[in-house]
Parts: C-alpha cells; sequence; structure tokens
C-alpha cells in the first residue's frame, strides 16, 4: 500500500468532511452576509471606508442594503481614477489596511493593456484556502491511493516578478506560485527554477525537455496553453499521447475560457480519458470551483473574503459596448434566478468595492450557488439587437466540430456593416480542412436555432455570414506579437473598434489571408 498515498488521501478526507457539512448547514445568503460584515469591519478605518462611513454602514438595521445605497458601482478605470493609484505610490490604508505589496497585471484578453488589480495578504490566504478546497474535493473521485503521491503540474505566468520601488508586479499566477504552502513543493511542478522564466518560449522548452522525469497526476492552466505543451511533448518524445509520458495523468483543471471549443483537440492526445474540472480563479480572487464529479457548473466560494452582488446583463443595464448605465439594477444572493445572465460585482479583502470584473455567469442550482460563465460584459455581439453570448459562440463551435468532425483549437467573430445592413465575420483557427462556405452556412443555423434574437435579426438585418478559416499558429503568432503568450493570457472571443482593424491588418501582412 502507498503509504504517503493513505496519508494523504485521509487527510484529505478530514479536511472535506467539515466543508461538505458546512455547505448544508449555513446558506450561501447567510455566509455572504456575515462575508460583507467582516470586510467592513475590517475595512472601515481605511481612506475609502472612512469617506463612505463604514461605522455606520455597520450600525444599520439593514447593512446590505445601505451598503448598496452608499457605495457606488466601480469598473477598473474608475476605482484605479480615485483609490488605486495610490496604492501605486506606496499609500498604505487606502481600499484595505496596510500596504499593498504586490499587483496583478491583468488584461484579461490580449486585446487590452493591463490593469493594476492589487493583492493582498488576505487575498493569497484566500487564494489557498480555496485551492486546498477544491485540491482536497477529489476524494469524491474515488482516486488509487498512489494517485495522491503524484505531482502537479502548474502552467502559470512567471514567479520572477518586477520590483517597481514601492511593490511587486506580474502575473496572479506568478505571484500565488511564488507564496505556495512549503508542504506542496513536494507535488508542485515545474518546480521553482522553470517558473521564474519570464519567457514562454523558454518555459515550453524546459518543461518539454523534463517531461519525461515528471510522474504527473493533475495539470492546471488555460487550454490553448495546455494543449501546445501536450502537442510539443509527444512530438519531441516521439510518442502518440501524452500518457505515454504520464501514463498516471487523470485531471485536468482548467479555467479562463469555455473549455468545449478545445474538448476534441485534447481527445486525440490523450489515451485515457481525462476528468475535467473547472475553476474560476480570477485576477480579483478565487470565485468558485467544480465541487462534485460530474457537476455542470462551478461552487461559488461564500466564506472566503468575497461578497458577491449581481446585475442582470441586459439592455436596461448596459449599454451597446458593455459599460453599466447609471442607474442599475443590482441583486443579492437571496435575490437572483437560475437561467439568468449576471454581471458579477465583487467587493474583496483585495479592497476591490463594488468591482465590475467584467464576467458574466448564470446560476444553474441557486441553493448550492453553482454558477457556469457565459461571456465578458464587453465580449458579446449586438449590433443590431441579436444579443449573441459567448455561450451562444462556444455551443455552435462545439457542434461544428462534431457534426465535421474538425478540431477548432480558436476562434473570433465580429460584427460589421455590409451593404446598408450588417454582418457577422468569423475566422476560425483549425489545422483540419473546412469549407468556409459550409461552415458558415452551419454557425449560421445552429445559432439560429440557440439564439431567438439571432434568428429574428438574420431575416431583418444580419445579410450574411462570412467564415474565413485559418491555421492555429495565426491566432498564437498575434498574441505573441502583442507579448500575450502563455500563462493566463487568452485569445479574445469578439473583436470591436480598432481591434478588427488590428486583427486583420496582422493577418494580411503576415499572408494568413
Amino acid at each position: 500500500m502507498p503509504l504517503l498515498g493513505s496519508i494523504i488521501k485521509r487527510a484529505y478526507q478530514l479536511r472535506n468532511a467539515p466543508e461538505e457539512k458546512k455547505l448544508q448547514t449555513i446558506t450561501p445568503v447567510k455566509a455572504q452576509k456575515k462575508q460583507l460584515a467582516k470586510l467592513l469591519r475590517k475595512a472601515q478605518y481605511t481612506a475609502f471606508g472612512e469617506h463612505y462611513k463604514f461605522q455606520n454602514l455597520l450600525a444599520a438595521a439593514d447593512f446590505e442594503k445601505a451598503f448598496k445605497q452608499t457605495v457606488p458601482i466601480h469598473d477598473y478605470k474608475s476605482i484605479y481614477k480615485r483609490w488605486w493609484y495610490r496604492l501605486l505610490n506606496g499609500e498604505t490604508y487606502v481600499t484595505w489596511p496596510g500596504k499593498v505589496k504586490y499587483f496583478a497585471l491583468s488584461s484579461g484578453t490580449s486585446d487590452s493593456s493591463s490593469k493594476y488589480i492589487p493583492v493582498t495578504a488576505e487575498m493569497l490566504r484566500g487564494i489557498k484556502n480555496a485551492s486546498l478546497r477544491q485540491l482536497v474535493s477529489m476524494v469524491k473521485y474515488d482516486f488509487p491511493l498512489d494517485f495522491y503521491e503524484k505531482g502537479i503540474l502548474m502552467i502559470g505566468g512567471s514567479t520572477h516578478l518586477q520590483y517597481n520601488g514601492n511593490y511587486y508586479e506580474g502575473d496572479l499566477s506568478g505571484i500565488t506560485a511564488g507564496n505556495i504552502p512549503f508542504w506542496f513543493q513536494h507535488f508542485y511542478k515545474p518546480g521553482r527554477k522553470i517558473s521564474r522564466a519570464s519567457d514562454w518560449d523558454t518555459k515550453l522548452a524546459e518543461m518539454v525537455r523534463r517531461a519525461p522525469e515528471w510522474d504527473i497526476g493533475i495539470i492546471v492552466g488555460v487550454p490553448a496553453w495546455v494543449q501546445i505543451l501536450m502537442e510539443r511533448i509527444i512530438e519531441e518524445h516521439h510518442v502518440k499521447t501524452i500518457h505515454d509520458v504520464w501514463p498516471n495523468l487523470k485531471v485536468y483543471v482548467h479555467s479562463g475560457v469555455s473549455f468545449k471549443p478545445y474538448m476534441k483537440s485534447f481527445e486525440k492526445l490523450v489515451k485515457f480519458p481525462l476528468i475535467y474540472n473547472e475553476s474560476y480563479l480570477a485576477s480579483e480572487g478565487y470565485i468558485a470551483f467544480q465541487n462534485n464529479p460530474g457537476a455542470e457548473g462551478m461552487e461559488l466560494v461564500f466564506d472566503n473574503g468575497i461578497y458577491y452582488e449581481f446585475i442582470p446583463f441586459n439592455d436596461k443595464n448596459f449599454d451597446d459596448n458593455g459599460n453599466f448605465r447609471e442607474h442599475v439594477e443590482v441583486l443579492g444572493m437571496d435575490e437572483v434566478e437560475e437561467n439568468v445572465d449576471y454581471a458579477i460585482l465583487l467587493s474583496t479583502n483585495a479592497g476591490a468595492w463594488r468591482y465590475l470584473i467584467g464576467d458574466t455567469v448564470k446560476f444553474i442550482n441557486k441553493h448550492r450557488g453553482e454558477i457556469i460563465i457565459t461571456g465578458r460584459t464587453k465580449h458579446f455581439i449586438s449590433i443590431c439587437g441579436e444579443h449573441l453570448s459567448v455561450d451562444n459562440m462556444n455551443r455552435a463551435i462545439e457542434l461544428l466540430e462534431n457534426e465535421l468532425n474538425v478540431d477548432i483549437k480558436e476562434f473570433t467573430m465580429m460584427g460589421i456593416r455590409h451593404e446598408r445592413l450588417f454582418a457577422h465575420k468569423w475566422y476560425l483557427g483549425t489545422d483540419d480542412l473546412i469549407n468556409p462556405d459550409e461552415a458558415g452556412k452551419k454557425l449560421d443555423a445552429y445559432l439560429s436555432n440557440l439564439n431567438d434574437d439571432y434568428r429574428v435579426e438574420r431575416l431583418e438585418a444580419i445579410k450574411d455570414v462570412f467564415v474565413h478559416v485559418i491555421p492555429t499558429r495565426a491566432f498564437y503568432d498575434f498574441m505573441k506579437l502583442k507579448g500575450k503568450v502563455g500563462s493566463a493570457n487568452k485569445f479574445p472571443r469578439v473583436l470591436k473598434k480598432e481591434r478588427i482593424t488590428e486583427w486583420e491588418d496582422f493577418l494580411k501582412n503576415e499572408k494568413y489571408i
């Protein structure tokens, strides 16, 4: 019997039991009310807390309502312009007690400049706590004992952070990897030396070279870069599947984008089925993870330093560019409904207050707080009222892959003016042969079935659907040009305005079209 595996599994079981009991006894609504009270008490003597009189809010009979009425909604520009810029200058007690040592550089996708998101010691502890919860939830999968002794490969940003006099900056995955607990070092791959590499190509080459030395059971990372790594390992070591190198690989923990468009290409890289487990770690905190085998969605983490609010994602609350309007409807956990798209507001132990992170989610089980990510507030197409979400696009691509038996590893789309009306244009990244006209007709048919608004506008205002089939490497070459390779970087599923010109100029210059 693997002794270490037996000990670790038992420890996970002991840790998991109270977590499950807590879910059964404390409702998300009660847990969230407690979290907001803790956040307000902790931050009441900061500049932000004194400005909005957190002490008075805590004394109110309904402090959640008072909080909502007093503190304004922020996006990155508004909170940075008034508050967070002071943190970068080294000022303390601005939006959270103490001095902020780390800032996570975040753009969400390759089409925008970096944002500086504060990362506090409390936030790092919260991420460690949520990560451990997800790890111990693996006992529900009934793995053999020796699985708990295997390595965990985490493909993230460089742990070599840039110091700017007052703070360190880098990718959140690099910040967290540099602060992993000592007991986890035994399992953590690719190890400290490779993790410090700031150049993605260097890191990739080292991981490929060292791959046969590791016994990996779990991989964590964004699908596009994990896929590239596995393809390179298979090619470099002259094997047929990744299991010929890592025979004990059983779990892939993915995050950042929908995994559905990548499913077919992943299946070609493995010999044995993988368990796909989803997590939701944003630059602002660890929001949710898939807590049960076979679960469709992820469960929000309610008691870990984050207070959630939700804005129905509709024309009443958001304009055509995805910006929230002056007066919006904001709901708490007790008011949300299932199968409705919501934009998320976070108040956190890193000093974000009623902060719009830009993601949209849908509750599929309100009682458990189980959600799926449906897209981004700014990444949707509605040039004439078709209200096409990234979730719709992902599903259409998945259907196209299955029907044509092809792998579409990347895609993006845009809405354009066309013959006094409108059209949609798709770019599909694949190394398979696909007839663009056929793909366009099928995508059009899928979306007409998936989205009633699209079907109506397709008859009235959307005159045509164009498809360009290009090599997968075009997407990665563009991201490399933008300095957005590796780690948590994703190609945007929707391009708008000047980003369309930038992308298409690149494709023409590089002779992809």
